[in-house]
């Protein structure tokens, strides 16, 4: 199996159906990590516009658990008529893979390099510092525009490839373990892993069937302790459960 760094997180988001609330919700969700991050003493580097990687003890093992679609359910601030709407949004958690572990052929990348919009000074925006990197079998496409250097953007995009392929893998390897295996340790990014109700203040995860959890303003500021903790034990017993 591949070497990953059980101290590095790349945490991908996606917006699901529900336009602009979708897109608000994704952001939200990023924060959500970000700040927990923060709080734990990890590092947060944004990767590109809904990736961000997440540097410190054990991050990856810890956050592993949060892939798959988070639903929320609240009032939009676009919402005129006070409606609850649902909205989802997918994130995907990858550890960094040894470069030596996952072999790329050369043939298989269109990379090309653009100019970077947004913050960065005259450096990023007169110089084509960006990455856009096409794996051809399978179809991944990676921009990468943070860093000033073109060769950093083309690292930085290779290592999010190398995961992304990682993780392929792991699916295919996933699909041979047991069903209790599945409950958390395999979540896909189109299962729904849990439910945000600000009506009520409160955050449902359907893995963890008989909790709920009374802290949603809390956990949106990065209170995720609790959380975490109960989706270690629950993937500590599943492992047991298989052992037996």
């Amino acid at each position: 199996m591949p070497t990953t760094n059980s101290d590095i997180a790349i945490l991908e988001f996606r917006p699901g159906p529900g336009g602009e609330e979708a897109s608000i919700w994704l952001n939200d969700l990023m924060n959500m990590y970000v700040r927990y991050a923060n709080k734990v003493g990890w590092k947060v580097n944004q990767l590109d516009a809904n990736v961000v990687q997440i540097k410190g003890f054990d991050a990856y093992n810890q956050l592993k658990f949060e892939t798959g679609t988070h639903r929320v359910q609240r009032i939009p601030v676009t919402e005129k008529h006070g409606r609850i709407h649902t909205s989802t949004a997918a994130v995907v958690v990858l550890p960094q893979v040894s470069s030596n572990d996952i072999k790329i052929n050369p043939d298989d990348l269109e990379i090309s390099a653009t100019r970077a919009g947004g913050h960065g000074g005259q450096n990023v925006n007169k110089v084509s510092t960006a990455i856009h990197l096409l794996h051809k079998p399978t179809n991944i496409v990676i921009d990468v525009r943070q860093e000033r250097s073109q060769q950093q953007n083309r690292e930085i995009a290779m290592d999010i490839l190398r995961s992304k392929l990682w993780e392929i893998e792991d699916e295919k390897r996933g699909s041979l373990l047991s069903g209790a295996r599945a409950i958390i340790g395999q979540a896909k990014r189109a299962d729904k892993i849990r439910t945000y109700n600000y009506a009520r203040n409160q955050v449902k995860d359907h893995r963890l069937e008989s909790m709920s959890f009374n802290n949603l303003d809390r956990i949106m500021q990065g209170d995720l302790d609790d959380l975490l903790l109960n989706l270690s034990i629950l993937e500590e017993t599943n492992n047991n459960v298989i052992k037996q």
